[in-house]
């Protein structure tokens, strides 16, 4: 593989909803995700509604993955499909990013607003494609720049069906989209079903989407499709790979 020191930009297509860590002097946040030990998560009986969900989604198996590889997937009717490619290391925070434009590999622990914008926006394009690949254990590691909500009966908005909410609303500093706000709905296995997108917390939804076709990857629950109620838009992963030691 061709390591790169610059890249075409990977375009943000005009679904991205999702956010990034939150950054601090302008240096992404470590917000766990390179753990070197087993996770510290408590006991069930003592856990957040938070942990429950990171947890019932393999959180406890996160300290294993030395590499993950996938591919994020878009079709959207009268679109072209999309498709970018990445491969991260955890422990090092290394990403290689790969598009049809070309590849690049950079280190998340020195990316900030200083360096190439290429390597920079393109750090913003991997947590976007990851937090929709591991949204549940993301909220889990963001904790200290959010708020949430919990409600135990709402209705679901695609299926109906009636589930528990936890509303996740992201700090207003810092970050690639500050201020964001995520309806999670799930039931009594703390599986994400469905969730809502709001962008800047607006009260009408920016983006509904399902959370299906539920695989397991090194000990990770991962929802390898997401498709909207009219079924003119999916998001999917391909290519999931979990390497562990």
């Amino acid at each position: 593989m061709k390591y790169l020191t610059t890249i075409a930009l990977l375009s943000l297509v005009l679904f991205t909803s999702c956010k990034t860590e939150t950054k601090t002097d302008n240096e992404p946040k470590n917000t766990g995700e390179n753990l070197t030990t087993e996770s510290n998560t408590k006991p069930d009986k003592d856990a957040t509604i938070v942990e429950k969900i990171a947890l019932a989604n393999g959180m406890d198996n996160w300290a294993n993955i030395e590499e993950l590889k996938f591919t994020f997937n878009v079709d959207r009717e009268g679109s072209p499909h999309f498709e970018r490619s990445w491969i991260w290391k955890p422990k090092t925070n290394e990403v290689t990013a790969t598009s049809s434009e070309d590849t690049i590999t950079y280190n998340r622990n020195t990316v900030n607003t200083d360096v190439d914008s290429t390597v920079y926006k393109t750090n913003g394009n991997f947590v976007n494609d990851k937090y929709w690949l591991l949204a549940p254990l993301n909220i889990m590691w963001d904790e200290g720049n959010t708020t949430t909500e919990h409600t135990m009966e709402t209705e679901a908005p695609i299926s109906k069906k009636t589930m528990q909410k936890l509303t996740v609303t992201y700090g207003q500093e810092g970050g690639y989209t500050p201020g964001d706000a995520y309806d999670f709905y799930f039931g009594d296995d703390f599986i994400v079903k469905e969730w809502v997108f709001r962008k800047a917390n607006q009260a009408e939804p920016s983006m509904t989407t399902t959370w299906e076709d539920y695989t397991k990857k090194g000990g990770l629950q991962i929802a390898e499709t997401h498709q909207n109620e009219e079924g003119n838009f999916k998001l999917y992963f391909t290519g999931v790979e979990a390497i562990t030691k």
